[in-house]
């Protein structure tokens, strides 16, 4: 069963600066409340039990207000020293889980998915890596994912800017550790998206697996204030 999960809380949140200043992106207050708080209810309600906070930017901040729990939850932080990316980053925090499989979330957007029927989906599949996919109407500003009928993600497109429906990375993923250590360079930045995800679908069986809960970006104004409605009714406290 997944107990453990690692939040990518480490970006410096530039789109954000004109509202956000003087905290990470993923502490940014949603009614008061640091948008972390939100995420962190949602995975306590689906088992988990362990966090690793993966934290570059700021990460002070985020340590000294959870420190090592939040209820119930036990917190721990994966810290870099130079920036690493997505990628290094889920690398030098997965080293410091005891976990066949871990769930990997980022700290700055939301994904309702069921963590439950996600982890049956890739089990089934014996997966090593899995990624929770969402339709949208504006695909654009995110670029598409491309699989088959068997869930096994074929191709990644491009962004482009243009507004139509497709089938999106919701970021949120399981990994398999001793995969990932494996097929991953030690102490390098670098992009799951771009250098993993993308370059290792020909050698890797990657699935998508389609949920349509919930989803929202704070990573922008606009969604980060639609975000203080939309959360008002946070079904998970």
């Amino acid at each position: 069963m997944l107990n453990t999960a690692i939040i990518l809380a480490g970006g410096f949140g530039t789109r954000l600066q004109s509202v956000v200043t003087d905290v990470p992106k993923p502490m940014a207050p949603i009614n008061n409340l640091p948008f972390l708080n939100y995420q962190l209810n949602y995975l306590k309600y689906f088992g988990i039990k362990n966090i690793v906070f993966s934290t570059g930017y700021l990460s002070n901040k985020i340590s000294d207000y959870y420190k090592d729990e939040f209820n119930g939850l036990t917190i721990s932080y994966s810290n870099e020293t130079t920036p690493l990316g997505t990628g290094g980053g889920i690398r030098l925090a997965i080293e410091n889980t005891n976990n066949e499989d871990v769930l990997v979330l980022n700290g700055d957007s939301f994904f309702d998915v069921d963590i439950h029927s996600f982890y049956n989906l890739h089990k089934k599949n014996k997966a090593y890596i899995s990624l929770a996919l969402r339709q949208v109407n504006d695909a654009g500003r995110y670029g598409t994912i491309i699989k088959n009928e068997n869930h096994s993600i074929t191709s990644f497109k491009e962004k482009n800017g243009v507004e139509k429906e497709g089938i999106i990375n919701g970021g949120v993923y399981i990994i398999n550790k001793e995969l990932y250590l494996k097929e991953t360079p030690p102490d390098k930045n670098f992009s799951i998206e771009k250098d993993f995800f993308e370059k290792k679908i020909n050698t890797l069986n990657i699935f998508g697996f389609e949920f349509n809960g919930y989803f929202i970006d704070i990573g922008i104004p606009d969604d980060y204030l639609k975000a203080q409605h939309d959360f008002k009714n946070f079904k998970y406290r």
